[in-house]
């Protein structure tokens, strides 16, 4: 972990001591940890980490529960996208169930051998209300992929890792069989981490779709969101296309991020900052209901009845499989550009720091081109570095992307002068 890393973990382990050491204060943290951190509170999880979480099946009940769980199906293409590569990289891997319960927890040897000291194993219960806010158990909490880093977990048994997390859902009736984790070091901390298990999730549920698949209703046909670079989301099914009202947009991607019913309270606080009346959400719902009618639109608690795909989640899907260009083909623009909910600005931010890092990463002339003459990148200094760095010197193009980047910056150092000797000395160093 670098300076800056470090600072920050050290910050955030600052803010749990406060939080967890002042009565009625208020957490110092993003508000989805902040959220997490009250209810762990309230339900009494230990956050100094002296009661670990529980076991609540021993190996042989385990055994027979997996054999029988939905997402055994699943299993081998979850081992290929994310095991190996955990295995390698120095994490851990693991697949629980709806109720937190780790079902498979696999990896490199030396993470498994601390991750068996916090109980992070087979059989544990990683629920929120059991051990505290993490990865897996809050992302079941949510109903949607979370990260959360170092001093973000409750329990301080926690605080040297890292973890991201998804929820799978039934492709059939939207229900979350259970959650995908994976948990390390600091290369987990990154938008790629995220994207790579918010893909396998998706790849899973593709999977459990398989008309193939033995206890699959393939007969009931899905449901298409388009919300990338357009302020009123298409709604596609059966042969229609549904233009909805911008706060119809905005429930819609909600229920749909969620995956899985939302009470009135739920889906009030991921669509305002700001209290709204229940009265006023019901009317809402009303309103919507009138316009998907019932066989789209659940309540009690608040669902979509198909299974539903989104535009987001292709581009997520693609980034995970390294598809950068194809990643970037599909990217219209941001989600829902003019939407202030909560749940949509953090889903906006999340896709576009995984798209930008991936095309960074990747060093691609073409694709830096592309984002810098895009809206959303056509002020990124760091991309107008890195094209100018990637074209050919003397170069026209080179001088106008340096320039650009300088304007924007005037900071900005687009080529470094080191002597010869430095810059050799100074690579031998790091």
């Amino acid at each position: 972990m670098d300076d800056s890393g470090t600072t920050a973990a050290s910050a955030l382990r600052a803010a749990h001591e406060r939080f967890t050491t002042s009565a009625d204060r208020e957490p110092e943290v993003r508000a989805l940890v902040a959220d997490s951190w009250r209810r762990c509170a309230a339900s009494g999880v230990r956050p100094d980490g002296g009661a670990p979480p529980p076991l609540r099946r021993t190996s042989a009940e385990l055994d027979a529960y997996r054999r029988t769980h939905p997402l055994a199906a699943a299993l081998p293409l979850l081992r290929e996208l994310l095991g190996s590569g955990a295995a390698d990289d120095g994490h851990v891997f693991a697949v629980g169930d709806a109720d937190g319960t780790l079902l498979w927890v696999e990896g490199d040897t030396g993470a498994m051998a601390r991750a068996e000291r916090m109980r992070f194993v087979a059989g544990a219960g990683w629920a929120e209300r059991q051990a505290g806010t993490n990865a897996p158990g809050t992302a079941l909490e949510l109903g949607r992929p979370v990260q959360i880093v170092t001093g973000e977990h409750y329990s301080a048994a926690v605080h040297a890792w890292s973890c991201a997390a998804a929820p799978v859902r039934d492709p059939a009736t939207g229900r979350v069989l259970g959650v995908v984790d994976l948990s390390g070091g600091a290369t987990i901390a990154t938008p790629p981490a995220l994207a790579a298990v918010r893909g396998a999730a998706l790849a899973a549920e593709a999977h459990l779709a398989h008309p193939l698949l033995p206890g699959r209703d393939a007969s009931r046909a899905g449901i298409r969101l388009s919300a990338l670079g357009r302020d009123c989301a298409l709604l596609e099914y059966d042969g229609r296309v549904l233009r909805l009202s911008p706060r119809h947009s905005e429930i819609v991607l909600a229920l749909a991020l969620a995956g899985r019913g939302l009470t009135g309270d739920q889906l009030a606080v991921d669509l305002s900052e700001r209290e709204i009346p229940a009265s006023t959400l019901r009317a809402e719902m009303t309103r919507l209901r009138a316009v998907l009618g019932p066989d789209l639109l659940g309540s009690r608690p608040y669902l979509l009845l198909r299974p539903v795909r989104t535009d987001v989640d292709e581009v997520t899907r693609l980034l995970a499989a390294g598809r950068v260009r194809e990643a970037l083909d599909r990217y219209p623009g941001p989600l829902l550009p003019r939407s202030e909910s909560p749940v949509t600005v953090e889903q906006r931010r999340c896709l576009e720091q995984q798209l930008r890092g991936a095309v960074m990463a990747a060093g691609d002339t073409g694709l830096l081109r592309r984002w810098v003459g895009a809206t959303w990148g056509s002020e990124d200094t760091a991309a107008w570095t890195a094209l100018a760095r990637t074209l050919p010197g003397g170069s026209p193009q080179r001088a106008a992307a340096a320039a650009r980047a300088r304007a924007l910056d005037p900071g900005t150092a687009v080529f470094p002068q080191l002597r010869p000797h430095a810059a050799v000395l100074q690579r031998s160093r790091s």
